[in-house]
């Protein structure tokens, strides 16, 4: 059974933090170069932004002259009650005058950051499509794919929000500091400097490792659901290797650390609650005594109170919500990172102009390996190919054959120029393959793997791929020749049948005539088949073979198969072992060196019947 691991409860958790250094932020910088024309609308929300907190800190101001009207008695009834209208209009035009900065800036920042997200995503997508096949062997499609999706949804909402967040509280944080000092004197604003900012920054800090152990706890439940789903998704293994005692303890250990994980955060919590209601409520009616006794002695005015109660309430909610804010620009620091490690990626020379199926320099298709090496950048230590030479003349057909990690599919990769070798010479009608423009070479080229990967469209969609210009005559032949034309026409949507995710609609047998149909239409002038019919049953084969066969009359095919029952005819077999080439001949020459590999390989599938 595998190992059971965490499942992370949160997919931004992934994201590594950046520091929030001037260097880090220099290198996001970079986002406002997709800002193209929004660049105005960038400036704008600015000033909405500012907008906003000026707004921010004069409703507090405005509200807290409402106190000053408790026992006002130097006013008659319609003095007082004009005074508090006015002050109450006051704060509706402030509302009134917030709403529109609020909506402002939302609407604008929204513009500008659909605008850098689209041409992030664009240039993001355009980098991993054109990245070579090397990149690809360093790197899991899932966290590129996550880079993609999750990374610019972080980025997005830190320029949406986290940022002109950041912006509006600290203006409101430290505007409401300096005017805590100037409407109610030093007296009452040195309680609340000494006191409510540092039981603030206790509590956000306690929060955090409160918050750390609640993830741990989570991810040790996530741990605990993977082993129950593999334990009984494979419970006939597990009966049948008598293992249940074995999935028992792992269980049991997993719920006791979920036990002591609970425990601790059940202590912490209790803490947390115990500190809050001593020190935070504690503070607050020590800053009210502190001010009772001014109001007594005459240092403070009712006004003066009300502005302090309201100033405080902001600027405290406004430097709370700081380290939250902070942290989701620091994992958009990191996103960007990432983002911008892929963008910063070296590319393969692409001709993204190029038109595909034109075969204006058509190649002839004569190919030579010469003192080929090889190893893969995942592994430079480990030499795959050693000194392999052979070649194949036009049109005709080359088998490649061995045990497994021999370098076969290797070399069908240095053919499509997927790899370059680390030495030797991969020469095309004689000149270098470096020397061809990539987009045009490959565009001569197709494969037909094992495990075909068609796309979640229709089948007239997939075979379409390999010529998308293709008249609706052009895919019906290439069906006919694909051997898949029958069983097309049997579906009630024939060439508009969907195939599904990966092709699972399809049977194996199906999606290998799709794919051949596909090679068909794009009419190459090399043809690489990578173990086409391993995986099929008899019949299947048969079908594949046939269509296989019309598609190599007159092309040069590379075939590498472990059934040597499919390459009996052709032109010339390579037999290879360990990344070195032991014999090379027809089928009726190797056949009769009994000391040879391919002989051995020949008596194990055909006894030599």
């Amino acid at each position: 059974m595998a190992k059971a691991t965490g499942v992370k409860h949160e997919a931004t958790d992934d994201i590594p933090k950046a520091k929030l250094s001037i260097e880090n932020f220099k290198k996001s910088f970079r986002l406002f170069q997709y800002l193209g024309k929004s660049k105005w609308v960038f400036i704008l929300g600015m000033f909405f932004v500012l907008g906003t907190a000026i707004v921010g800190l004069a409703f507090p101001v405005v509200a807290g002259k409402m106190f000053g009207y408790f026992g006002k008695n130097d006013l008659t009834p319609d003095s007082f009650k004009n005074a508090v209208s006015n002050t109450g209009l006051w704060l509706l035009a402030l509302l009134v005058i917030q709403g529109l900065v609020s909506f402002g800036r939302v609407y604008t920042f929204s513009i500008v950051t659909e605008n850098i997200l689209k041409g992030i995503r664009a240039e993001t997508f355009n980098k991993l499509i054109q990245l070579p096949m090397s990149f690809y062997s360093k790197n899991q499609v899932a966290d590129l794919s996550s880079r993609i999706s999750t990374d610019i949804n972080v980025i997005s909402e830190a320029f949406t929000t986290n940022i002109t967040e950041v912006i509006r509280q600290t203006i409101v944080g430290v505007g409401g500091i300096i005017l805590l000092f100037y409407f109610t004197g030093v007296k009452v604003a040195f309680w609340f400097i000494v006191i409510i900012p540092p039981i603030t920054v206790i509590a956000i800090v306690y929060g955090k490792r409160i918050r750390k152990y609640s993830k741990g706890m989570q991810d040790k439940i996530s741990e605990s659901s993977v082993i129950v789903s593999e334990s009984l998704t494979g419970i006939t293994s597990v009966k049948a290797f008598t293992n249940e005692a074995l999935e028992i303890n792992k269980f049991e250990k997993i719920i006791s650390e979920i036990r002591t994980y609970g425990i601790k955060y059940g202590l912490m919590r209790g803490a947390f609650f115990a500190f809050i209601i001593m020190c935070v409520f504690g503070s607050i009616f020590f800053i009210l005594y502190q001010m009772l006794l001014l109001k007594n002695s005459g240092a403070l005015k009712a006004e003066d109170f009300g502005i302090f109660m309201m100033l405080a309430f902001f600027i405290a909610a406004s430097l709370g919500g700081l380290p939250e804010q902070l942290a989701s620009i620091q994992r958009a620091l990191g996103a960007t990172d990432r983002v911008f490690d892929i963008i910063d990626e070296k590319s393969e020379e692409i001709n993204l102009s190029h038109i595909n199926n034109q075969n204006k320099n058509r190649v002839n298709g004569n190919l030579e390996f010469k003192n080929i090496q090889f190893t893969y950048p995942t592994r430079p230590d480990f030499e795959v190919l050693k000194n392999v030479s052979f070649n194949v003349k036009a049109g005709e057909t080359i088998a490649l054959v061995g045990s497994s990690g021999s370098g076969k599919s290797t070399l069908a990769q240095l053919a499509l120029r997927f790899y370059e070798p680390n030495a030797g010479q991969y020469t095309i009608d004689g000149k270098l393959s470096s020397d061809y423009e990539l987009t045009e070479l490959r565009d001569q080229m197709a494969i037909v793997p094992q495990d075909v990967l068609l796309f979640g469209g229709t089948i007239r969609e997939n075979i379409l791929y390999g010529k998308p210009s293709a008249t609706a005559d052009e895919v019906i032949e290439a069906a006919k020749q694909a051997n898949a034309y029958d069983f097309i026409m049997s579906f009630p949507d024939q060439f508009e049948t969907l195939v599904g995710d990966r092709g699972i609609q399809l049977s194996g047998g199906q999606r290998q005539r799709v794919a051949i149909a596909r090679a068909v239409l794009k009419n190459p002038s090399i043809l690489i088949l990578d173990e086409a019919t391993s995986s099929l049953d008899s019949e299947s084969e048969r079908l594949v073979q046939e269509a296989l066969d019309k598609l190599m009359v007159g092309r040069t095919s590379i075939v590498i198969a472990h059934r040597l029952s499919t390459i009996r005819n052709a032109d010339k077999i390579v037999v290879l072992q360990k990344g070195e080439v032991l014999e090379t001949g027809t089928h009726q020459e190797l056949i009769k060196n009994e000391s040879g590999l391919y002989y051995k390989l020949s008596k194990m599938q055909f006894e030599l019947i």
